[in-house]
């Protein structure tokens, strides 16, 4: 299997400029390959915009564009490596653009590529080729080619071990420079998954995560603890000159504060996600429709903020490595309507009622916790199909044999008590 290994760069002064100067390199050959297929658009149609096209087309013309005020080459400065990193981008681009016009791209359409400009766009080169990667015996380095040996902020060699090095990508973030390396390791996947048995995870915006065994992960609201700051920040870079050195330190300030507001988020879901897929053997999780729900103008920026889809996007793979098995519950399913003594369903929940109440039974239980129930339930049904490569089937039936899962918006089930053998294994589960 392909894993990323990221890791923070110590450049010293000299290194941080070779590697401007090699991002720059990327950027001016994926804006001079732009400029080459433009014109040869409006000249003969549709050009040849291949990787290996637009390779051909640099050692062709490489000497004449890449020169100095005196016309000296300075392309033979930086690494081979950054320029070619910049066609394999405008290669991508535009492939991503005739696939999307064509309506055999999935996802939002993309538009034609445009070109780069240098205080708008992330600093980032990569290495594909050549020695590159990690060096014997010095665990807290990268060897990058015309740079030389660049100092890492963590023990790089152990978080990749005998993992073979594909390709390492460099840029820059809030001041900062990275290094994402590409390994393949051998997909070894556990026998035996975790001992923890099953969980149902409901989630929210009041509390991130509700558990079914009753763990609750209280949600730091990462963007609005960060806001006030923020605030100040933009409101300082706004009444700065353009082009000038104290507007440039305000955009970096800006840039870090948003930075620590991502690293604060990607370290809880992290440490989250990693804590289900090590303790429990079959994790449920709802198959929710953030794009629709952040239609909601009062809750779009705390969903953005809660990551839904990252939580799901980190259990897929994170599942795979421990053995566990993911199950991913239909959209239309009501987790939350449903009581999870007797399957009585509600035909309306508010918002604002935080706490379930029966009206059949009597029950009385959180909200959350009663929706994480019924998610571990549904996903321990038969007729639910792991996430890793199969498509979601309905997770539950009904005492007449039809699914209760909503498939389509008028298909709502209202007031249908679930049947006996779902309700008894809603009964153990909540003993157990």
């Amino acid at each position: 299997m392909l894993e990323a290994v990221r890791t923070a760069l110590d450049p010293t002064p000299a290194q941080e400029r070779l590697l401007l100067s090699h991002a720059g390199a990327a950027r001016f050959a994926f804006n001079a390959g732009l400029a080459h297929v433009r014109a040869m658009m409006e000249a003969h149609g549709k050009p040849e915009w291949s990787l290996y096209a637009l390779r051909r087309w640099w050692n062709r013309t490489k000497d004449v564009l890449a020169v100095d005020a005196d016309g000296v080459p300075w392309w033979r400065q930086n690494s081979k490596e950054s320029y070619n990193s910049g066609l394999e981008a405008l290669s991508d681009a535009l492939s991503n653009w005739s696939e999307s016009r064509r309506g055999r791209r999935k996802g939002r359409r993309v538009g034609f590529p445009r070109f780069k400009a240098k205080g708008r766009v992330t600093p980032r080169f990569a290495y594909t080729t050549g020695s590159f990667g990690i060096i014997p015996n010095d665990p807290k380095a990268l060897r990058l080619p015309r740079i030389g040996r660049v100092h890492c902020m963590e023990n790089v060699t152990k978080r990749v071990g005998g993992a073979r090095v594909l390709r390492m990508t460099v840029s820059r973030h809030a001041g900062r420079w990275y290094a994402a390396l590409t390994v393949e390791r051998a997909d070894d996947v556990p026998l035996i998954p975790p001992e923890g048995g099953a969980v149902g995870v409901d989630l929210g915006v009041r509390t991130l995560a509700t558990l079914s065994d009753g763990t609750m992960i209280a949600n730091p609201h990462t963007l609005k603890t960060n806001e006030r700051r923020l605030k100040r920040a933009q409101k300082a870079l706004s009444r700065k000159t353009k082009g000038s050195n104290r507007r440039r330190r305000a955009r970096e300030r800006v840039a870090r504060l948003h930075a620590r507001v991502a690293n604060q988020r990607r370290d809880l879901l992290d440490k989250l996600t990693t804590r289900l897929a090590s303790t429990y053997s079959d994790i449920s999780i709802e198959d929710l429709n953030v794009h629709g729900m952040v239609r909601n103008h009062r809750l779009a920026k705390t969903i953005m903020d809660a990551s839904f889809f990252e939580i799901r996007r980190q259990l897929e793979y994170k599942t795979m490595r421990t053995g566990a098995r993911l199950h991913v519950i239909d959209r239309w399913y009501p987790s939350s309507r449903t009581c999870s003594n007797c399957g009585r369903v509600k035909a309306k929940l508010s918002l604002d009622e935080r706490v379930y109440h029966c009206d059949g039974c009597g029950l009385v239980l959180d909200r959350d916790l009663n929706a994480a129930i019924n998610i571990k339930v549904a996903g321990s049904a038969p007729e639910t199909i792991n996430a890793r490569g199969a498509d979601v089937r309905p997770a539950t039936l009904r005492g007449d044999g039809q699914s209760t899962v909503k498939r389509e918006p008028s298909g709502r089930t209202r007031g249908v008590s679930l049947g006996a053998d779902t309700r008894k294994s809603v009964l153990q589960a909540k003993t157990n």
